[in-house]
C-alpha cells in the first residue's frame, strides 16, 4: 500500500525516529513502523500536538524524524509545523488527506488540504511540499522529502490522498535509486546555550528587532529557495495533438493517464514552490490549461497565478473520483 511504501521510503532514508496519534487514512504508516521497534524509536503519542513536538525534539537531539496524521491532525500540529521553521529543524511530516473540513468524511479521500499545506501556521515562511502519485513513488518521494529536510533545514510535507494511502501495487524497492543525504544538524547538548524558538543571534534572543527580523527571514527564504531548486520534481507528458493542457497531482493524475492519448498533461510532484517555469513552458505550447483535483480549485488559483492567463477548473468533491465524470466535464468547457 501506499502507506506501507511510505514507512518503507522513511527507513531506507535513515528514519530513527517516530511519534504519531492514530488518524484514517493514514494509521497504516504507523502500524507499519510499529513492527520496527527496536531499531526506531516509536512514540504512539496522546495526540497530535505531543506528536509533532516530540519529532522536533527528537530532530534537535540529532535523530531523522517524521509525524504522520490526516486533516484534523494537520490542523493541530501547524503551531509545531511553525515552530520548526524558526528554529529550521529538518523532519518530514505526512498529511494523508481525507474529506473536510473538521472530521468531514473520515473514509473518503480529498485533496483539500493543498492551500493548508503551504499556509497553515501563521507568519511568513517558504514551504517545501512534496505530493506523489503512485505506490513507487510514495516510496522514492518519501525518501526525496527527507533529502528536502536535510538540504532546506526545515519539516517538508509530504501530501497524499486515502485512496494513493490504500492503494496497492507491486514494487521492486531494491530498483529504486535515490541517494540518502545525511543529518544536516548537530545534535545539541553539546555544551552550549541555545535558544531554541527565539529569534536569536549570537545567542542573544532578538525577538523585539525589526531589523534583524528582515534579516533572518531574508536568510532563511534565500536558503529555501536554493534548496527547492534541487528539487524539481514533476511529470510532463506532451501530446502533439492537443491544444489543451491537463494539470494534475497525486491519485488524480493517476486516474486521468487513459486520457494521455487525447490530451497533454503536467503532474507537479513539487506542490510548493510552484515550479513555476515548468508550467509556464508547458502552458505555452497549449490554447487552453485546466486544473483537474479533488477539491474546489485550490491548486487551480496557484497555477493562474503563476501563468497569469485563465486558467480552467474541474473540482471533485465529495470524496468520490470518476474518469467518466473527468471526461464529461472536460468536454462541456
Amino acid at each position: 500500500m501506499g502507506n506501507e511504501a511510505v514507512a518503507c521510503g522513511a527507513l531506507k532514508a535513515g528514519l530513527t525516529f517516530f511519534a504519531a496519534y492514530p488518524i484514517t487514512p493514514a494509521s497504516e504508516i504507523m502500524h507499519e513502523l510499529a513492527e520496527h521497534e527496536p531499531e526506531i524509536a516509536f512514540v504512539h503519542a496522546e495526540d497530535e500536538i505531543a506528536s509533532i513536538h516530540m519529532a522536533i525534539g527528537a530532530s534537535l537531539a540529532g535523530r531523522k524524524a517524521m509525524t504522520s496524521t490526516s486533516g484534523p491532525g494537520m490542523s493541530l500540529k501547524q503551531e509545531g509545523i511553525g515552530l520548526a521553521h524558526m528554529m529550521e529543524v529538518p523532519l518530514v511530516v505526512v498529511n494523508v488527506q481525507r474529506v473536510g473540513p473538521s472530521t468531514g468524511m473520515p473514509t473518503l479521500p480529498a485533496q483539500g488540504d493543498i492551500l493548508q499545506a503551504a499556509h497553515g501556521s501563521h507568519g511568513d515562511y517558504v514551504p517545501l511540499v512534496l505530493y506523489p502519485s503512485s505506490v513507487e513513488e510514495c516510496y522514492r518521494v518519501t525518501i526525496e522529502a527527507f533529502n528536502a529536510a536535510e538540504d532546506s533545514r526545515s519539516p517538508v510535507i509530504l501530501l497524499l490522498d486515502g485512496y494513493l494511502a490504500h492503494l496497492q501495487e507491486t514494487i521492486d524497492l531494491d530498483a529504486v535509486s535515490v541517494a540518502v543525504r545525511p543529518r544536516s544538524l548537530a545534535p545539541l547538548g553539546q555544551g552550549r546555550r541555545h535558544f531554541t524558538g527565539l529569534l536569536a543571534k549570537d545567542g542573544i534572543p532578538k525577538t523585539k528587532d525589526t531589523a534583524y527580523y528582515r534579516e533572518w527571514h531574508a536568510r532563511v527564504k534565500a536558503k529555501m529557495t536554493e534548496a527547492a531548486a534541487r528539487y524539481r520534481l514533476f511529470d510532463y507528458h506532451r501530446n502533439p495533438a492537443s491544444r489543451t493542457l491537463i494539470v494534475a497531482y497525486g491519485i488524480t493524475h493517476r486516474v486521468i493517464s487513459p486520457l494521455r492519448g487525447a490530451y497533454s498533461i503536467f503532474k507537479p510532484v513539487r506542490m510548493f514552490p510552484v515550479l513555476e517555469d515548468e508550467l509556464r513552458a508547458a502552458a505555452a505550447e497549449h490554447d487552453r490549461v485546466v486544473v483537474v483535483e479533488m477539491n474546489d480549485g485550490q491548486y487551480r488559483g496557484e497555477v493562474q497565478k503563476v501563468l497569469r492567463r485563465e486558467v480552467l477548473g474541474i473540482g471533485l468533491l465529495g470524496g468520490t473520483i470518476s474518469l467518466k465524470e473527468i471526461r464529461e466535464r472536460l468536454s462541456e468547457l
